[in-house]
């Protein structure tokens, strides 16, 4: 019996054939990733706030950024823990005199010896709002890339082991202009 069911023909009218309908072809190109290149080249809390705010937000907004980190704006990612950077005595005084690591940001403005951040944090308990030490940690979680710029850790005579974990391989400025030319916007902070 199965048998006769298949070697049956199967009868069938035009009347009763719908047209399928005509489907545009879908463009096989996946949709490009916007991206966002901020360069940071000041560590104080009053810059740092802001790059670590604006690299966040972009990301959980599902633009990809990368951060490129220069001069000053390198040593918030220097582990907290290293108090004297550097391999000679020029190196070791600027680590000194510019304490590195996101927890001894100063403020640009009103540091007052450290009462300005002292106001700052306390504040920003107050009403809420992450610590630069947070944001950072937020903004690793996110896929935010944070990029370490080659001359300065030379100058500076950072190493690798002194920085803080999860950044992306050091950097010049060669590649950070390819990066912000293919990027949809460029920040300087």
């Amino acid at each position: 019996m199965t048998t006769e069911l298949l070697e049956r023909p199967v009868e069938t009218s035009t009347q009763d054939l719908e047209p399928l309908p005509l489907h545009e072809p879908r463009d096989q190109t996946p949709a490009k990733t916007k991206e966002m290149v901020l360069i940071s080249w000041s560590g104080e809390y009053d810059k740092v706030m802001p790059t670590l705010i604006l690299a966040s937000t972009a990301e959980a907004s599902g633009v990809h950024c990368r951060v490129f980190m220069t001069f000053w704006g390198l040593l918030p990612l220097v582990k907290d823990s290293r108090r004297i950077t550097g391999s000679n005595w020029m190196q070791k005084m600027l680590s000194f005199m510019q304490r590195p690591g996101i927890d001894h940001v100063k403020l640009s403005k009103m540091n007052f010896m450290g009462m300005g951040p002292w106001m700052m944090h306390t504040l920003s308990k107050q009403y809420n709002v992450a610590t630069p030490h947070e944001l950072l940690e937020v903004c690793q979680a996110l896929g935010v890339e944070f990029l370490p710029c080659q001359m300065t850790m030379d100058m500076f005579g950072l190493k690798r082991e002194d920085m803080i974990d999860g950044l992306g391989d050091p950097v010049g400025a060669a590649t950070v202009i390819e990066l912000m030319s293919h990027a949809q916007a460029s920040l300087f902070i």
